[in-house]
């Protein structure tokens, strides 16, 4: 955070703490706020998962959504992805130790959520 000073509209001096890159709110959301990654992190939260039960849990989202979410969170460190010696090849993916760090807030956040009045939509 820096500080910048500003007139107002009355010509009056204002102190603002404006928030430049990196902000630490601006940082977390570029890990965890893309669309589907919470969901993802959280049904990940109860063990390894298979990609195509994974994709059946998070309702609402393509393969190809979830398959690139899924690479972002491997690359973030949140997310380990594990090929099992099966045959047909199976495909295991299981939240970190560093994934499991979110999981305290993404909580919260449910929590939040659940609680709102019925009248307040996610969509806008």
């Amino acid at each position: 955070m820096r500080a910048r000073v500003e007139d107002d509209a009355q010509g009056r001096r204002q102190v603002y703490e404006a928030c430049f890159e990196p902000c630490a709110i601006e940082k977390g959301m570029r890990i965890i706020g893309g669309k589907w990654t919470g969901s993802i992190l959280w049904h990940l939260k109860d063990g390894p998962v298979r990609f195509n039960d994974l994709a059946r849990m998070v309702g609402g989202a393509s393969k190809k959504m979830i398959t690139e979410r899924l690479r972002q969170l491997e690359t973030q460190g949140l997310v380990r992805r594990e090929v099992m010696d099966t045959a047909p090849v199976s495909v295991h993916y299981e939240i970190t130790e560093f994934g499991r760090s979110a999981l305290g807030f993404l909580d919260e956040l449910r929590k939040w959520s659940e609680g709102l009045p019925q009248e307040i939509h996610a969509d806008g």
